[in-house]
This record gives C-alpha cells, sequence and structure tokens, in this order.
C-alpha cells in the first residue's frame, strides 16, 4: 500500500572521511581523530541530497508544510555524537547542516533605523546541534564503559565461528603484516587494520601505489565480519545490540513527536558513528531481506525513516531508506519481514520492550555500578559538603575577628560590669543561633 505524504523524517548519518581511528578490541575506547577536507564534502553532499528530497516542493518525498527557504528552528532538531571520533562527528554534522540549509540572502532583519542586515556568509543559516557526551547521556556511545559489552565481545572471539574464520584469513593476515608496520595482524584486530589501509589508500600516495590488488578487499570483507559479529545478537534485547537499543529511543521520540500534530517537529538529524547502523540492521531484521547490509556503512552514508500518511487514512506508517556512502541514492529496505510500509504503531511495539531509555537502565544492563546520573549525585554531594566546609570555616574566621575585636576593646576601655555585661551575653547568643540556623540551610 502506498503513503504518498511525508510528514517528517528522522535521520541517521553516519560522519564523512577522518584520520585513521584506533579502538581497542575489547573496550572499544578510540584515539582522537581528526575530520578532513575530503570528509566534510562527503558529508555537505549527503546534506544537499537531503535537501533536494524533503525540503524541495518538487520532489515526492518533500515533508508536507516544512520551511523550505529559510530554517525554521521548531521544525528541525540536531544530535551529535561527540564521545568517540567525537571532532570528526562534530565537523561532519556541521557540514551536513551546511548543505541542507545553504546561505540565502532572506535571513536578513531590518532594524528600527531602518537598516537592513544580512547573516554574514551571503546569508549563513546557523543551526544549533545538541552534542551528546558519553559521560552525561550514554544514548550514542554505548558500547564503551560497558563491563557486559565487553564480556560479550570476548565471546565472540572464543566462539567455534570466529576461529574458524581466523584460520581462513591467516594467510592475508600472514601477507598483509609488511603494510600495517607492526599492527597486530589478528582477527580481532581486523577492524582496525582495516581502518589503517584504508585511510593510507586515500590519503598516502606513495602507499596507494605499493599495496597490492585485493588486499584492501579483503581486509574490508574480514573487518565486516567481525564487526558485523561484536555490534548483533541473536535476541533483539540482547547485549551486542546495545549500539541502537539506545539510539533507538532517541528516533522513537522523534517519531511519536512528529506523529503529534499539536509537535512541530518534522526533521531529526543523529550523526553518530557506523556502530549503531549494524546493531539496528540486526535489531530490525534488515538483514533477512537485506544481507548485504551486515557490513560497515561507508563514510557518509545515511539512514532515513520516512513518516508517511495516505489521506483519508489517519494513521501512520514507517519507511526505511538506506544510502551506502556518497555515491548512490536512496533504496528502500523493509524490516521485521514487511514488504511494504510498516506501521508506527507496530514498530514501537516490537522495539519498546528492547529499547534502552535512559542512563540508568544503561548502567544496569552494562553491569556497572554507577552511571552518569549517580555520578551527577555523587557531585552533588561533594559540592553540598564543600559548601557547609566552607560555611564552617567562614563561622571560624568571624569567631576569630570577634574575639580579636573584644580583646582590643577590653585592652584600650574601662569596662562596666552588670547591664552591658548582659546584653554583650544576649548579643553573642543571638548571633550563635543565627550561624546555627544558616549552618543547617
Amino acid at each position: 500500500m502506498s503513503h504518498p505524504e511525508v510528514h517528517g523524517v528522522v535521520i541517521l548519518a553516519r560522519n564523512g572521511d577522518r584520520s585513521e581511528c584506533y579502538q581497542d578490541p575489547i573496550t572499544y575506547q578510540p584515539s582522537s581523530t581528526e575530520s578532513t577536507p575530503l570528509g566534510e564534502v562527503q558529508s555537505h553532499l549527503l546534506g544537499s541530497y537531503l535537501r533536494s528530497l524533503y525540503f524541495n516542493s518538487d520532489s515526492s518525498s518533500h515533508i508536507r508544510d516544512i520551511s523550505n527557504e529559510l530554517v525554521n528552528l521548531q521544525e528541525v532538531h540536531v544530535r551529535v555524537k561527540v564521545g568517540g571520533e567525537g571532532s570528526s562527528v562534530f565537523d561532519s554534522a556541521t557540514a551536513v547542516l551546511q548543505g541542507l540549509f545553504p546561505p540565502n540572502e532572506k535571513n536578513r532583519i531590518t532594524l528600527a533605523n531602518e537598516t537592513t542586515i544580512m547573516s554574514p556568509l551571503g546569508g549563513y543559516q546557523y543551526v544549533p546541534v545538541e552534542t551528546v557526551e558519553p559521560n552525561n547521556d550514554r544514548s550514542l556511545e554505548s558500547w564503551t564503559d560497558c563491563p557486559a559489552f565487553q564480556e560479550h565481545v570476548k565471546k565472540v572471539q572464543s566462539s567455534s565461528k570466529f576461529r574458524e574464520a581466523e584460520q581462513n584469513a591467516a594467510p592475508f593476515f600472514k601477507d598483509i603484516k609488511d603494510y600495517v608496520f607492526g599492527r597486530p595482524t589478528t582477527m580481532a584486530n581486523a577492524h582496525n587494520l582495516f581502518d589503517y589501509l584504508s585511510s593510507q589508500l586515500v590519503h598516502n600516495k606513495t602507499f596507494a601505489h605499493r599495496l597490492p590488488p585485493t588486499f584492501i578487499e579483503q581486509a574490508r570483507g574480514w573487518a565486516d565480519f567481525r564487526e558485523n559479529m561484536v555490534f548483533s545478537d541473536e535476541h533483539m534485547s540482547g547485549i551486542g545490540n546495545i549500539a541502537s537499543r539506545t539510539a533507538l529511543n532517541s528516533m522513537l521520540s522523534a517519531l511519536q513527536r512528529i506523529a503529534f500534530n499539536g509537535d512541530p517537529l518534522q526533521f531529526m538529524l543523529i550523526e553518530s558513528t557506523y556502530q549503531p547502523f549494524i546493531s539496528l540492521f540486526h535489531q530490525t531484521e534488515m538483514i533477512k531481506g537485506h544481507p548485504e547490509l551486515q557490513a560497515i556503512p561507508d563514510f557518509g552514508s545515511a539512514l532515513a525513516i520516512e513518516l508517511r500518511r495516505s489521506p483519508p487514512d489517519s494513521r501512520e506508517f514507517l519507511r526505511f531508506k538506506f544510502r551506502n556512502g556518497t555515491e548512490e541514492d536512496f533504496r528502500t529496505v523493509h524490516v521485521f519481514g514487511h514488504h511494504e510500509d510498516i506501521a508506527l504503531t507496530e514498530f514501537i511495539y516490537r522495539l519498546e520492550n528492547s529499547v534502552i531509555n535512559s542512563n540508568s537502565h544503561w548502567a544496569r544492563t552494562c553491569g556497572v555500578s554507577t552511571g552518569p546520573e549517580l555520578a551527577d549525585a555523587g557531585n552533588k554531594f561533594f559540592d553540598a559538603t564543600m559548601g557547609m566546609g566552607m560555611i564552617f570555616v567562614l563561622m571560624l574566621f568571624a569567631w576569630l575577628g570577634s574575639f580579636v575585636i573584644k580583646r582590643y576593646r577590653r585592652s584600650n576601655y574601662v569596662r562596666l560590669q552588670g547591664e552591658e555585661a548582659r546584653l554583650e551575653s544576649i548579643s553573642y547568643g543571638t548571633r550563635g543561633e543565627k550561624a546555627m540556623t544558616e549552618n543547617k540551610l
């Protein structure tokens, strides 16, 4: 059944090309990376492509009633992963937004003195983004610092399927040693070997001329095999799917907001790395109808979830489209065995029990005693303790100051005993009670 009207879209985008990124084979702690001009161009191309589809009134996929020329910040929401590969992902998001909302001369205002001011760079459109840092939000990087996931990786690497693949790959790992300069040539390190080889092949002319034919394809194949095993699970709510189980919280929330007519949101962009793609392809069973998705998506890839309607039917349906890299168009992919659009209610029903929807939920799933929320509570306790300590110190200084003043007065003046002494004691008692009251607050 066709649902022609697009009412909103959620985009999951992978960052563009960047420098080599090493990820620990067990913990997946990443090294720092930097975006490249190539990566920024890839992401900008993605943004321009998305604009031509969803913000172009002549497109059949045009989002109904969305602002076409100048961005309406109430209609657009952007979330960016800034954990591992942080800077390159942030730069990629910026480039996507530059393609989505290019400079427009209409981005101007007229001041009270009748002077017209245009935004810099020919009407540049500034779109705010929500940065998602794993220190306080695990939704876009849930696989690091997760003991349960580390145990999952160890089980994968000790499985008979993994060991058999390692034996089959042994000749290639032996041949590649002279080209990776001391890096471990093992199946456990296959994702890092491919990352290094592909980065050098693109950016190092001498290396590109030396690398034998088929080596990059073999490295890609073994890396795809490894990451596909690591970031998947036999069970929808299994720890192997943790990358998509946390990302889905943002996606489902956005889709529900778009479906609600009273909410202005119509477009959400989630800029991330490759891990949520692989898990999502497994968790939603896309790989059953599209086995080619069992791989690392290329730089600049994107998955679009379109919320569609077919008047007069008011129900919402979802259509999924995937674009691998920047050299192909979106193609429709199907979830949960459907061969057409799936109802939003069914999609939520199938997934809701597997979605990780909070930091505390993530902490329980990973088996850690303190999540970001508990860490924040600890910080608040520390701040409160320090505050009480400062009050005590200030009270001590105040008491010492009053003691010195009293000694000075007594040494220079003749004091009369009686009524004055009694008033002085009342005054000191009042100050003491006040200090105690402040200390309690």
